[in-house]
C-alpha cells in the first residue's frame, strides 16, 4: 500500500486520535506536541497534509506561533480538529479561514475525516506539481506566472527558441519583454553564446550607431581607440534591441543591411565585418502604425517580425497578481532584516483591484516600497500606496461586480438565517469552510 505522510500537531493534554485508523487507511502519522518539534519534522519529511488539534487552552499559544510555522512548511494542506463551542471564538475562526483546508468538530467521525484528508492530499499534490513546474521554468528563465496568458507565452517561447530567426516582442512597458528575450536565448541553440541587451530608447541619437556597430580610432572627436559594437559582442549569441521603435530612421538602413546580409562596418571603418548573431527586438509602440506614418521602414519591420511574441499586461494576468506579489515579497524580504510575514487580506484585495498601468515593474516597485515602509507584521494597502478608493469614473471590472454580488448575497443570507452560519452555507450551496473563507475575504462577521 502507498503510504502518505501525515503531520499531526497535537498539544499536550489534548484529546487523542486513534493512530490505527490512520495507519490502516495508508497514513504514516508523525506526532508533534510543539511547534518547534513540528518544524523539525518538516525538515526531515515532506508532508502534504497536516492535522491540527485545537484544544481549549492551547489555541492561544498556537495562534501566536502558527504564522511562523505554516507559511514556510511547504505545500501542506491543514485540517483542524476542535470543539463546536470553539467555533464561536473569532480568533479560532480567523485561524481556520487563514490556514486550514477544512475543519472537523469533536468527537471525530473517522470515515468523514479520512475522506477530507484524502481530498486535501490530492489538492496539495496538484499544487506542488504546478509549483514545481513553475519553479523549474523560473530557475531557467526567471519568469513567474500560472495564468492562461502566461502559459501561452511559455508555449510560444519553447517553439520560437528552436527556430533561429528574428523575433519581435510586443508589449506594454513593464511586461517583461527582456525576460522573454532572455528565455528564448537560453532555450535556443545559442544558449552558450552571449546575450547582449541594448535599449535603443535610452541612448542619445548621435551615439546609437557607434554603440551598435562600434567605431574605429579617430572616427570622431574623442574616439581615441577602437571600440567593438554591441552587435559584434553578441557574435555566436543573441543581440536584444529593446524599444526598437525609437531607432532613428537614418540608422534603420544599417540594421536592415545586417539582417539581410549579416555584414556591417564600424563607424569610420572600411572593412566589411561578418557576424553571426540572432536578432530579437522589442517595442511598446505600434510599429505598423509607425510604418504607415513613415517613422519606421516597412522593409525593416518585415525583417524583424518573422516570429512574433506578445507579452500580456498585468491586467490580463489576474491569476498571477498574488503569485507575483508573494514571489517578489520573498525575493526582496530576504535582502532585509524585516519581520514582515506577508500581506493582509485587504492588501491582497487592493492588489487585485488596481489597474496596474505600469504592469509588473509597478508591482515590483510597490512591493519594495512596502517592505521598507511597513511598520506592522503584515503589508497593508497604505504600505503599497493603494489606500485611496478606486475612482468612481473607472469602469467596474467583472471581478469587482462578482465580488460585490457575492458579498451582498452572503450578507442577505446571514440576515435571513439570523447569523446562523450553517443555515447560511446551506442556503448559498457552499460548505462551511468555504463560507468562512468568503466571510474573512469580505470582512464579514456574524
Amino acid at each position: 500500500m502507498y503510504v502518505r505522510k501525515l503531520l499531526y500537531l497535537q498539544p499536550e493534554n489534548s484529546p487523542q486520535v486513534y493512530q490505527d485508523a490512520f495507519e490502516t487507511a495508508g497514513w504514516e502519522i508523525h506526532i508533534a506536541t510543539e511547534i518547534s518539534h513540528a518544524q523539525q519534522l518538516c525538515e526531515e519529511h515532506k508532508f502534504r497534509v497536516g492535522l491540527m488539534n485545537l484544544t481549549p487552552g492551547a489555541e492561544k499559544d498556537l495562534e501566536q506561533s502558527i504564522d511562523k510555522f505554516i507559511p514556510p512548511s511547504g505545500h501542506t494542506e491543514w485540517v483542524a480538529l476542535l470543539s463546536a463551542e470553539q467555533m464561536r471564538d473569532e480568533a479560532i475562526r480567523h485561524l481556520i479561514t487563514s490556514y486550514c483546508y477544512d475543519y472537523h468538530t469533536l468527537p471525530v467521525d473517522y470515515p468523514r475525516l479520512l475522506t477530507t484528508m484524502g481530498h486535501a492530499y490530492g489538492m496539495a499534490s496538484m499544487a506542488y506539481q504546478q509549483t514545481s513546474q513553475n519553479a523549474q521554468w523560473l530557475e531557467t528563465n526567471q519568469m513567474v506566472g500560472v495564468s492562461p496568458a502566461m502559459q501561452r507565452v511559455y508555449r510560444s517561447i519553447r517553439k520560437i527558441a528552436n527556430v533561429d530567426m528574428p523575433v519581435l516582442i510586443n508589449g506594454k512597458s513593464g511586461t517583461g519583454k527582456e525576460l522573454a528575450a532572455l528565455a528564448i536565448h537560453e532555450r535556443s541553440m545559442r544558449a552558450n553564446g552571449p546575450f547582449v541587451a541594448v535599449n535603443c530608447g535610452a541612448l542619445p541619437s548621435e551615439l546609437i550607431q557607434s554603440e551598435l556597430f562600434g567605431h574605429e580610432k579617430g572616427a570622431f572627436t574623442n574616439a581615441i581607440k577602437q571600440k567593438l559594437g554591441q552587435i559584434e559582442l553578441a557574435a555566436g549569441g543573441t543581440i536584444f534591441l529593446d524599444e526598437i521603435g525609437d531607432l532613428p530612421f537614418n540608422l534603420q538602413v544599417n540594421l536592415l543591411r545586417f539582417l539581410q546580409e549579416g555584414t556591417f562596418k564600424r563607424v569610420g571603418g572600411t572593412q566589411e565585418l561578418t557576424i553571426d548573431a540572432r536578432v530579437i527586438t522589442a517595442t511598446h509602440v505600434d510599429l505598423e502604425k509607425a510604418v504607415s506614418e513613415g517613422r519606421f521602414r516597412e522593409d525593416l519591420y518585415y525583417r524583424l517580425n518573422v516570429l512574433h511574441l506578445r507579452m500580456p499586461s498585468l491586467a490580463e494576468r489576474e491569476n498571477d497578481i498574488e503569485v507575483l506579489a508573494k514571489y517578489f515579497f520573498d525575493k526582496f524580504s530576504d535582502q532585509t532584516t524585516t519581520r514582515i510575514k506577508g500581506f493582509s487580506q485587504e492588501a491582497l484585495r487592493r492588489l487585485h483591484h488596481h489597474a496596474w498601468p505600469g504592469n509588473v515593474r509597478e508591482l515590483i516597485n510597490r512591493i519594495r516600497r512596502a517592505i521598507v515602509m511597513s511598520e506592522g507584521r503584515l503589508i497593508t494597502p497604505v504600505d503599497l500606496g493603494l489606500e485611496r478608493r478606486l475612482s468612481s469614473r473607472r469602469v467596474i471590472t467583472l471581478a469587482e461586480a462578482r465580488a460585490h454580488a457575492e458579498k451582498e448575497a452572503i450578507l442577505r443570507s446571514l440576515r435571513q438565517a439570523k447569523g446562523n452560519v450553517s443555515q447560511t452555507a446551506t442556503q448559498l450551496g457552499v460548505s462551511r469552510p468555504t463560507l468562512y473563507r468568503l466571510m474573512e475575504k469580505y470582512s464579514i462577521s456574524t
